[in-house]
Parts: structure tokens; sequence; C-alpha cells
């Protein structure tokens, strides 16, 4: 896939009080010039997307139009045995996409280093190396977490990331509806090759949720403001993709393979960001006082009043009580192979001064067993003014740890000798280790863990952003000591604990 390069006349925010009349009678005095002039109606497919980008009205006008579709049905007759039979197929009209996918992050699962205070060297992670407090993380467990890597046999440590045959183009091309992947990343068993490749386009939302939607092991658990209902929202789930009907990659405009947009949850700093201005004015309110608000307050924080908006997510799991029988039939409650949960809709997003980048637990740091780990704790307060407030969703755990190293342990939990096949903890915890080159002591407990999931989507009609009373009231939603004010600011002048004034 690629993009159109045609850069945006106008970057203001629609005018959601418009009837559409003015975009209406500017289309009607068109269509009567061309028609002066003799010149076949047929010119609105030349000059789309330049009128979409001169009209302000229109949501559409700072999304790139995309590539007209090439039907493959005819270029790829198959059959196909194998996803990398696929693959070579695919390589030989597109050969520089395997080059590119190869440096991307989608399919090498790991970021360049960086550098973080505290540390000595730089520091890489990724879905590769980070632990987290859902499923822990894939070293040991490769077959069953590559199963959403956009590639084909990534079983263990011995995979080759050099193998363009081993990509994986119809997990995020495929539009038949009927492609699915198994363990390690190969093709279901039940999946018709030929008629996959023959589907192939342009990515859409149940693409990419495909994978996105389901992490961490179901439905929505990961991240949410990502389920299964954004594949056919409506606008009360997510105005831009309901009302609107954007595909992901509308916003996450990808050049080269390289997808736009981060997650703190596994990448460190904000170095490929979508954002709202990228379509949206800084300033975009009718009224002054709410343009007020944007250099300190995140737009997320107003226009996401809640997530997981009607599909459950998970913001609880506690491993320790794993490895029970008869506890629970329903799911969203127990499971034996990983313990207790608590989900919930309709969530109020938890509020932090956010400037885009975060902190990191890695295998080895030391733990208080007594306190709370954050894995990857937001970066930013009321001091910087490149943070703002963000709203975000806490996943809050209790995962294993060495009682006597005082640090978190990743656990097989695949495999012959994995928790999930013989429910036993010193076992997994011992061969997790030696899948993470770590020391494993013998001695195991379990300490108490915070994942942050900064919110993007879920995006509320306008009438439905938070009002001002939502935050300035008696019973606001807004913790405005912990975010370091004295109080709310709007009666104390803006006084702050940390000293000075707020503008």
């Amino acid at each position: 896939m690629t993009d159109s390069d045609i850069t945006p006349a106008d970057d203001s925010e629609p005018d959601e009080s418009s009837d559409g009349g003015s975009r209406r009678d500017w289309i009607i005095g068109l269509i009567a010039i061309v028609l002066l002039i003799g010149g076949p109606i047929v010119i609105f497919a030349g000059v789309q997307s330049s009128v979409q980008a001169s009209n302000a009205d229109d949501p559409w006008s700072n999304v790139p139009s995309p590539d007209p579709h090439t039907n493959h049905s005819q270029l790829m007759p198959g059959p196909y045995e194998t996803g990398p039979e696929v693959t070579e197929a695919c390589l030989e009209c597109h050969a520089d996409a395997g080059e590119d996918m190869l440096h991307s992050e989608h399919w090498l699962w790991e970021n360049p280093p960086v550098s973080m205070p505290g540390r000595d060297e730089p520091v890489v992670t990724g879905k590769a190396n980070t632990i987290n407090n859902f499923c822990t993380g894939i070293q040991g467990n490769e077959p069953k977490c590559t199963s959403c890597h956009a590639g084909y046999g990534w079983e263990d440590e011995t995979f080759d990331f050099t193998d363009e045959t081993k990509i994986d183009c119809l997990v995020c091309h495929d539009q038949s509806g009927q492609y699915g992947k198994a363990d390690s990343g190969y093709p279901a068993e039940a999946t018709d090759l030929a008629l996959s490749a023959q589907s192939v386009g342009r990515p859409t939302r149940a693409n990419c949720g495909s994978c996105h939607f389901t992490g961490g092991g179901g439905n929505g658990v990961k991240h949410g403001d990502l389920d299964n209902t954004m594949i056919h929202p409506d606008q009360t789930i997510d105005f831009h993709m309901g009302e609107l009907d954007f595909e992901c990659v509308d916003c996450h405009q990808t050049t080269d393979h390289q997808i736009p947009g981060t997650m703190t949850s596994v990448k460190l700093v904000d170095d490929n960001p979508v954002a709202c201005t990228d379509c949206h004015d800084s300033a975009p309110h009718e009224d002054a006082r709410l343009d007020s608000h944007t250099d300190r307050v995140a737009c997320e924080t107003c226009h996401i009043p809640l997530y997981a908006v009607k599909d459950p997510t998970k913001l609880w799991w506690d491993w320790s009580t794993a490895g029970q029988d008869g506890v629970s039939d329903d799911p969203h409650e127990y499971l034996k192979i990983k313990g207790s949960f608590v989900y919930d809709k309709q969530v109020v997003p938890e509020y932090l001064w956010f400037d885009g980048t975060a902190g990191r637990y890695l295998l080895g740091d030391p733990l208080d067993p007594d306190g709370i780990t954050e894995l990857n704790d937001p970066n930013g307060d009321i001091d910087d003014p490149v943070s703002r407030i963000y709203p975000f969703k806490i996943h809050r755990g209790k995962q294993p740890y060495d009682t006597v190293n005082n640090y978190f342990i990743q656990p097989n939990l695949v495999g012959e000798e994995g928790y999930w096949t013989i429910f036993d903890w010193d076992i997994a915890l011992a061969n997790g280790a030696r899948d993470t080159d770590m020391e494993f002591s013998g001695e195991y407990g379990f300490a108490r863990s915070d994942m942050f999931w900064p919110l993007e989507h879920q995006v509320a009609p306008a009438g439905e952003a938070l009002q001002c009373t939502a935050c300035h009231s008696e019973n606001g939603r807004l913790d405005w000591t912990a975010l370091g004010y004295d109080g709310d600011p709007m009666d104390t002048a803006g006084n702050r604990t940390t000293g000075g004034s707020d503008e």
C-alpha cells in the first residue's frame, strides 16, 4: 500500500454546526462551470483530493485519497500451499515492499535504542522483550504470542528476521473475510490462501483489528479504546470511524510500510505520532474559553469521556489465583490458566500529566514487593510546558516475582512444561528465567503492578464531549491535588502546589 503525497490546503476543524449547504452550493457551481466549458463530469475523479483539501467543512479534507485499487483476482491464480508461497508471489510485483517491511516495527517488534535517565546504555524495547501485566511477555511463549505477528513461523528465538518470504502480506491486506492466523503466525488450517490472495486491498478496520482489537487474549482486553465494536461502529462508539466511516489507515497514514502512531506500552518515545492537530486546528473552538484549555489539556481528555463504550475491557488481572478448578464459569471473572479478572465498560478514564513518553520497568529491575511497580509510568508534570492532562486506562494486576532476587519473572506459559499445560509455577518460572537469561532462586510470590494505556480512540460526538462541570465542580472527575494544584484552578486563581501560577 502507498499513500498519496497530496498536501492538505487547509487544516482547520470542520464546522460541526454546518448543514453542508456551502459545500453543496460550491459543488453545484463547479458542475455549472464544467458544463459551460464542455468538460466531462469525470473531472471530479481527478480533482477529488484538492476539492476535499480546500473545503474546511469536509471532514475528509486532510485525508489523502488512496491509490486506485488493483483487482488481483487474475494476478494471483494460485493454488498456494503455504503463506510464504503467497508472499513470494506478492514480491514479484512489490519488490520494495519486502525490504520496507523488514525494517518496520510491526515486523521487528522492537524499537530503535533510546537513552533513559538512570541507564548506562541506550535501551531497546518492544513487544519482543518487554514485560507486561497481561500474559507477561513473549520470550519462551512465542507460538501463542506471535499468532498476531505480521509473519510466518516465529516459533522461538531462531526466527530469521531477514527472510522476506516469512512476511505475512495477507494479515493486513486480505479482504476475503476468511483469513485467519494460528500458532506462530501460520495461516489457520481452513484458510483458502488463493481466495485471500485474490482479494487483497487497502487495509480496513477489520484487518488492523484482527490483532489490535483482541490483544492480550480476547476482545477489548488491553487497550480499552480498541475492541471488536470498532469494526462496524456507530457514532456513539467512535465518531470518526462510525459517523465518518474512517479506516485506521486514514489517520495512520503509511509510507513504505512504516505505520505512524506510538504506544507507550511498548515504546518509550513519541517519535512518530498521530495527533488530533494533524487534521484539526490547535484552537478549534468558537468559544475562546475552551481554546484556552488546549495548552494544558489534551483533546482526548474532553472528547473521550468514557472508554470501553460498549464492550468491556480488563481492568484487573490476578495471576496468584490461577490453577484452581471450579472457581467460576464466567471467563470475565476467572480462568484456571490465568487467574482472576475484573472487567467493566462505560469506564471513566484516569487523568495524568503526559508528554507523550514513558518510563519502563525492564526485566531484572528491582521492585518493592509491598508497593506497586509501574511498568510504563507516563512522563510529564505540571511544570512541563509540553505536558497535558491526558486520559488513561490503568490496568492493575498481580504477577509472579522472585522473592530472593526481588524482580519480576516472566513465566513460560505454553508448551509441554508451560504453566497452561501442567500448572506448576516452579517449573514455569524456572523455564521463563532461562528463556529471558535471568536467574531464578526457586522462591516466588506475587507482586502488584500497574500498566498505563493512553486513550486515543472511541471519540464521542462533539455534543457528548465533557462540559465544564465535569471537571470544575464539587464532584468533578479531575483530582486537582494529584495533578499538582492546590485545588480547582477556577477556585484557587490557578495556584499550584509546585509554585507559580498556571496560565
